[in-house]
């Protein structure tokens, strides 16, 4: 499962390795003969997706190595990480584009040449399209390898499409209307629309470096699980974290005092193979097995109860 996953993030980062490349040379190019800074800006964001790219295929190495002694939990939360790195860029670009577009609106806005403007409205038209194809590419691979590193990337170069059209409506406007000043306003709204969308997902990818999982579903299922089980009773202190696509599930039950640790090892066994059954991308389930009715004088960590669990 670990090996297909890594193969389908290796394919997604060497094609946006390679799309990005080629949008970034065009856009560069460009941005030279015109003397554009709008374009040379959409070029270096185009040369960060660059970097993002060859980092995607790193991790997709990485999370392929098997659990160890270091790493009993696998290199899963690898992806994890990086995610969160791209989440912070997301964020970094989107402040950037936010203070550019305040200081632009106040200070004299430069048009073009007008023999270049033409040329860069072909260019970036050019450019949107090929990376709407790339983005597409991604959220299919993403939903293919059930990536949150390679959703993440999708959604950052659907951030570079509205940034590029940003670009493109300032200079068509530039272009037939001599309208330069509308570029920054146009940046500006899309500019907090990108802080948004970072932030977002900082927040999404926190809740999982801190072992928090917000999905009341995948409990409502477990719960359901041990309620058809017979002869298992009171689950108590359930914990369900995330690492990337896989879940890690821990919960105590009680079973009758009077049969041997034989059927209680056998009924969680059972029990194990019904919860990987019900609940997909399961990497571990611990189960504690206590004696039904017994009171356990020991206090215990923190963990859900079936009436925890509201309806949504």
């Amino acid at each position: 499962m670990f090996e297909d996953k890594s193969k389908v993030i290796r394919k997604a980062s060497i094609v946006a390795l390679i799309g990005n490349t080629f949008i970034f040379l065009i856009k560069l190019i460009t941005a030279y003969f015109t003397s554009s800074l709008a374009i040379l800006g959409d070029a270096i964001d185009t040369g960060s997706d660059i970097g993002i790219a060859a980092m995607t295929l790193v991790v997709s190495f990485i999370i392929r190595l098997p659990s160890s002694k270091r790493y009993p939990y696998g290199r899963q939360r690898a992806e994890t990480i990086a995610s969160l790195i791209l989440s912070l860029t997301i964020v970094m670009m989107g402040f950037q584009l936010l203070i550019t577009s305040i200081k632009k609106l106040f200070l004299q806005n430069q048009m073009l040449n007008d023999e270049f403007q033409l040329v860069a409205i072909l260019v970036i038209i050019t450019s949107i399209v090929f990376k709407f194809i790339l983005a597409l590419n991604q959220f299919i691979l993403a939903k293919k390898a059930n990536s949150v590193m390679i959703l993440v990337n999708a959604k950052n170069m659907t951030n570079d499409i509205l940034l590029s059209s940003s670009v493109l409506i300032g200079i068509s406007f530039s272009y037939y209307f001599h309208i330069a000043y509308l570029d920054s306003i146009v940046a500006l709204v899309i500019s907090i629309f990108i802080l948004h969308s970072g932030i977002s997902l900082f927040w999404e990818l926190n809740v999982e470096l801190m072992d928090g999982n917000t999905n009341n579903i995948l409990y409502k299922k477990l719960f359901d699980t041990v309620a058809q089980m017979k002869g298992v009773y009171n689950p108590h202190r359930v914990r369900i974290r995330k690492m990337a696509n896989l879940f890690d599930i821990n919960l105590d039950i009680e079973v009758d005092a009077n049969i041997t640790v034989h059927e209680a090892h056998k009924i969680a066994e059972e029990l194990t193979s019904k919860i990987k059954e019900n609940i997909e991308n399961v990497y571990d389930v611990v189960i504690h097995v206590e004696p039904h009715g017994m009171k356990n004088d020991e206090e215990e960590g923190f963990g859900l109860r079936p009436q925890d669990v509201k309806d949504e």
